[in-house]
């Protein structure tokens, strides 16, 4: 399968054929609730091959199919607490989830609440690279820092990852962990992002526009993800 890279203007540093011809399972992404998100693309514009529910579908759909779940900021976390069960099956099958947003009702064992920024000052809002990963090669963290020349949007705080975890993005001169990856001992794997959807950056005009497809392709390449093409 080959996803074409959305339209990009000079100077994005990222090339047309950068996405190679890759099996990949499906990605569900789960719609935010509704009233909320409506400001974002549509990341199905951008990252063709993916499959998008309503939020309150996600307690009867089968998962099997699925490589991996996008979760949006704009999430209902008591519901989703109730499918804590079905979500942790997921994951021991070796699937993928990416959850987006403020921890406020920590719906896994690996989830810990929140914790913002005492200052939002510009210092305190700069992000910084602490480990490289397959999402966010080619992205220049100037680009994540600063949205329409105005910082914050990335993060303003952390979600504590659990022990074992990889810091990818760090907020501040503390280097908070705003980004991180988790393999779990009994299976999957979780890319925690504190802050808004990583598909708003869908079809930016910097370095940022890599986000989204190379988001889909790794969380699709995963074991799960080998299972569900093979």
């Amino acid at each position: 399968m080959v996803f074409p890279s959305p339209a990009l203007s000079p100077g994005t540093g990222f090339h047309p054929l950068f996405l190679q011809e890759t099996a990949m399972g499906l990605c569900l992404f789960i719609n935010p609730i509704k009233g909320a998100g409506d400001d974002l693309p549509d990341v199905g514009d951008h990252a063709p091959g993916i499959a998008q529910i309503d939020h309150y579908d996600l307690s009867d759909i089968d998962l099997s199919p699925y490589a991996a779940l996008m979760l949006p900021a704009h999430l209902d976390q008591r519901f989703f607490g109730t499918l804590t069960t079905k979500i942790e099956g997921f994951l021991a099958d070796g699937g993928t989830l990416v959850f987006n947003g403020h921890v406020a009702w920590p719906m896994l064992p690996e989830f810990q609440t929140f914790v913002p920024l005492e200052s939002q000052s510009l210092e305190n809002l700069i992000i910084h690279r602490l480990a490289d990963h397959p999402v966010f090669e080619g992205v220049d963290t100037h680009h994540l820092t600063f949205r329409r020349g105005v910082a914050g949007f990335y993060a303003r705080g952390y979600n504590p990852p659990p022990k074992g975890a990889i810091a990818l993005h760090g907020v501040g001169p503390d280097r908070l962990p705003c980004d991180w990856i988790y393999h779990r001992p009994e299976g999957g794997r979780i890319l925690m992002h504190a802050g808004n959807d990583l598909w708003m950056y869908a079809g930016s005009e910097d370095s940022t526009a890599r986000i989204v497809p190379q988001l889909c392709q790794w969380a699709g390449s995963g074991d799960r993800g080998q299972e569900a093409v093979s």
